[in-house]
């Protein structure tokens, strides 16, 4: 019997990207298609998202894809669908009534037209010979989150991503544990658990405990309350207006991502705003300050968000005064603090009241599992193996060592592949069967995969040290040194920094004089941008980044 591959093309310890391959002979399943965020080395990149250069290959050489499935609407696990379904043969998707909604959202926006097909808890899909699956419902900061139970030729795999296990969810839709109960006693070969909040030893606070808090925030403000949060944790949403609904405000919803989600969900009977209460953000100046809620997309304090626009006093139709009061229901996501921080100081520097989880953290609670919920999954699954997934290598190690090994697991049966390698599972054991170089596509604007590592470490270079251009003029094919101009953008205010200047045509012309016989001009341009390079940084200790530009006269 073959080997079932398991390949995550998002790679591992990485938190974002989330999309798995499954592969049996020359059938593919995939589960997600998420997006991953840049940091802080990645300069004017907006998204990154998957590398599907192996599902490509693989179906060139023959194999089909045969199906994809979408575990929750997160944009981590759904956003890279409209970059990456083009490149793709055609194949159905499915995923929960919401998750559907939210993808077709997505694809909407990129005007891509894909169907999603819903399809209910706990229905078993038959997809092929090889592969078949079921939804089971779990609770999460996203509505209609779930679980995919694969049933595959050589056994079962437990697909388990994102998810608490909230005893009081807001729209009163548990964990399904009884039917996690019912697929462990059929046997399950490998559990797939999300680890993110290992580090957490006790229970993860319920959803629902949230809203009295927010509420007790959005008492006795004098002008407009603005809530920003996460745009699809509907369940938040709702109890804002709850509480708006019994303090007697409305409300009204800012920002594209909010107000599509809001739409989508409301459409899909998962969120209830009162009839009459919601107002349309062109006529907020007709309801007193008073008696507003604005519920704003922002919460990360993303630079063009709604939010920040209206904090700096840019937004066409939110105006930000000291008699408001801004409520930030969100964690700072890890490498946005910059960001997030920045937002909450401009606030309050402008005399507007800030309420954020670092001082209030009853206003927020995770969507993760702590250790003990995951030890609860994984000790009801009772699989052959354990994969920790959806958390950094720190979790993924703590995993092991808190969840795993207290479980009664050994190293053998505890998976932490690297990532790029293909795992090959059946019942006699597990291996790396193949290695993959996966590298994350960048997303710069219109373009896609063609900001590459020599285009970040460039502008990395100009954000550090800024740029010198040297226009060198050739005459009939003599170079003429006199006539040579310096242009420096970032790097040193020319008009004051006439010695550098003077060293940088001196130490160009020695350079040139060196190889101007016997160089074609890009091999000199290369020559001059390496040596100039190193003797200006043993002078002024800066790296510059240095274009030769030679004109022909």
């Amino acid at each position: 019997m073959s080997k079932l591959k398991l390949l995550p093309l998002g790679g591992m310890g990485s938190v974002t990207q989330n999309m798995y391959v499954y592969q049996y002979e020359n059938e593919i399943l995939i589960v997600d298609c998420g997006i991953g965020f840049p940091d802080m080395y990645m300069p004017g990149v907006d998204t990154l998202i998957p590398d599907i250069s192996y599902l490509q290959d693989q179906v060139q050489a023959g194999a089909k894809i045969i199906a994809m499935i979408l575990s929750h609407g997160h944009d981590d696990h759904i956003g890279a669908l409209p970059y990456l379904l083009g490149d793709l043969p055609e194949f159905p998707i499915y995923a929960s009534p919401l998750t559907a909604g939210f993808a077709q959202d997505r694809l909407a926006d990129k005007k891509i037209e894909r169907q999603v097909n819903v399809v209910p808890d706990k229905q078993v899909l038959k997809l092929s010979n090889n592969f078949s699956f079921e939804l089971i419902a779990m609770t999460h900061s996203v509505p209609d989150t779930k679980h995919v139970v694969i049933d595959t030729p050589v056994g079962k795999i437990y697909h388990g991503s994102d998810f608490k296990l909230d005893k009081s969810p807001v729209d009163g839709v548990l964990s399904d544990l009884e039917e996690v109960r019912r697929v462990a006693g059929e046997g399950v070969l490998l559990a797939m658990i999300d680890s993110l909040r290992v580090e957490e030893d006790t229970w993860t606070r319920s959803e629902s405990s949230v809203g009295p808090a927010l509420e007790q925030e959005m008492t006795n403000v004098k002008g407009k309350i603005l809530v920003t949060l996460m745009s699809s944790h509907i369940h938040r949403i709702q109890q804002v207006v709850d509480a708006c609904e019994r303090l007697g405000r409305q409300v009204v919803f800012v920002g594209r991502s909010v107000e599509q989600n809001v739409v989508s969900a409301s459409l899909l009977k998962k969120l209830r705003v009162p009839v009459g209460m919601q107002v349309d953000k062109n006529h907020i100046a007709e309801v007193p300050d008073s008696k507003l809620c604005v519920i704003i997309a922002g919460s990360q304090g993303q630079e063009g968000s709604s939010l920040v626009r209206a904090v700096y006093g840019e937004h066409r139709v939110i105006q930000i005064t000291p008699e408001d009061k801004v409520i930030f229901s969100a964690n700072v996501i890890p490498g946005n603090e910059i960001n997030y921080y920045a937002a909450i100081d401009e606030l309050s520097a402008n005399g507007v009241e800030v309420v954020y989880p670092e001082i209030n953290h009853k206003i927020h609670a995770s969507g993760h599992a702590s250790a003990l919920e995951q030890k609860e999954v994984v000790e009801t699954l009772h699989a052959t193996y354990l994969m920790p997934i959806g958390g950094a290598d720190r979790h993924r190690a703590l995993f092991k060592k808190l969840v795993a090994f207290e479980s009664g697991y050994d190293d053998r049966h505890v998976l932490l592949p690297k990532s790029g390698e293909v795992l090959g599972i059946d019942e006699t054991g597990v291996k790396v069967v193949d290695e993959v170089l996966l590298n994350a596509k960048a997303v710069d604007g219109l373009g896609i995969g063609d900001v590459g590592p020599v285009v970040l470490s460039d502008r990395l270079s100009l954000s550090k040290a800024g740029i010198i251009v040297l226009v060198i003029p050739k005459v009939d094919g003599n170079f003429d040194l006199a006539q040579m101009k310096v242009v420096s953008r970032g790097f040193v205010f020319m008009k004051e920094a006439d010695e550098v200047v003077q060293f940088i045509k001196e130490k160009t012309a020695e350079i040139i004089s060196e190889g101007e016989q016997n160089l074609k001009d890009d091999e000199l341009k290369k020559k001059i941008e390496r040596r100039l390079g190193k003797k200006l940084y043993k002078v002024i200790q800066r790296e510059p980044m240095i274009v030769p530009v030679i004109m022909d006269m």
